[in-house]
Order: structure tokens, then C-alpha cells, then sequence
């Protein structure tokens, strides 16, 4: 079973007509600051709550979009449980679409999550081994980052990401409304 597909694949099925329901899973900030033509904006964590419904709507090939890759293979292991086996994944995801050129639209621009992530933690850990020179307790702080981004990494999930989403930067002009994302699946199929 395929399980992913790449950029040049995915532009080819929307140049000919036989466009794939792009399913973007990044969060709603993330969403506005680009994203592919067409797609809808379903964030990972309300997917969870709603794989069930997107797995017996969804009436053609899925293919799952976040920001590198791991969020939307997270969404296709989430939606294959749910019983659909044929989504796939966009390698690299739009970091990727952008490096092959893809069309865009774009909205107000933000760090991506994941570059904020190494901004913070590594300024924390940079600070914390400075401090560690005249206050050797603060090589704790920098330990204790050091084994969050350890288990981020072996669990692929970062509460660090969920703290900075929370941010008001970080936040959409506009929410998404899930129940808007979920009817554009359910009707995708009865276009023509």
C-alpha cells in the first residue's frame, strides 16, 4: 500500500482535473500563513475527534499535508484506524511543495511552529549553560530541555509546539470551522 506521494505527483493530478481532496493538517495560523489551493483546513487535533466521520465521507484519495511530514503521517495512521486505508501523506509536505514550486496561496506570514520550537529551546539551553558557569544548578534546566526534545522526538509529539501555538501570534485572523472542513470532504466526491 502506498503511503505517501510527492510534490511533482500531486501538482501533475491537480494540473490534469483529477485532483486529490488535499487535507491540511497544520494548525489554522499555519494554514492562512500557505497553503495549497483547494485544501481544507482539518487540524490534527480535530481530526482526532472527527477520523470516524472523515473516513466514511471522504469519496476519493486523500492526501494529508502539514508543514515536513510527521503531522500528516500521524493523520493517515489516525484516519487508516478509522478504516481508510488509501490516504496518503505529501512527502516533505509543503516545506516541499514550496521547493518544487507549487502554487500557493498566502495570507499573513509566521515562523513555522517547528522553527519556533528551535529558537526557544535552544536560547533556554543556551541561557541555561551561560547561567551554568556562575550558577552550576542551572545545568539542570538545560538537561531538562535536552530530555524534552529527546522524548518529542521518540513519541513525535512536542508539548512545546502545543504551549506555542497558544501564543497569540501563533493564532489565526479567523478559526476554522471544522464543520465547513468536514461538509467540503463529505461533498468532495460529487464533483464533477
Amino acid at each position: 500500500m502506498i503511503e505517501s506521494v510527492d510534490a511533482a505527483t500531486v501538482r501533475a493530478r491537480l494540473d490534469s482535473g483529477s485532483a486529490p481532496l488535499l487535507v491540511d493538517v497544520r494548525t489554522p495560523a499555519e494554514f492562512e500563513g500557505a497553503h495549497i489551493p483547494g485544501a481544507v483546513n482539518l487540524p490534527l487535533g480535530e481530526l482526532d475527534q472527527h477520523a470516524g466521520r472523515v473516513a466514511r465521507d471522504a469519496s476519493e484519495q486523500v492526501v494529508l499535508v502539514c508543514q515536513s511530514g510527521p503531522r500528516a503521517e500521524q493523520a493517515r495512521r489516525r484516519l487508516a484506524a478509522a478504516g481508510l486505508d488509501d490516504a496518503v501523506v505529501l512527502t516533505g509536505g509543503m516545506n516541499a511543495w514550496a521547493a518544487a514550486d507549487g502554487p500557493a496561496v498566502h495570507g499573513p506570514q509566521r515562523w513555522a511552529l517547528d522553527r519556533q520550537v528551535r529558537l526557544v529551546a535552544g536560547s533556554i539551553v543556551l541561557v541555561a549553560a551561560l547561567l551554568s558557569l556562575w550558577w552550576t544548578p542551572a545545568v539542570f534546566v538545560a538537561a531538562f530541555v535536552g530530555a524534552g526534545l529527546a522524548f518529542a522526538g521518540i513519541t513525535n509529539t512536542c508539548a512545546m509546539v502545543h504551549l506555542l501555538s497558544k501564543l497569540p501570534y501563533n493564532r489565526p485572523t479567523e478559526r476554522v470551522d471544522v464543520e465547513a472542513s468536514l461538509a467540503r470532504i463529505s461533498r468532495a466526491g460529487s464533483r464533477t
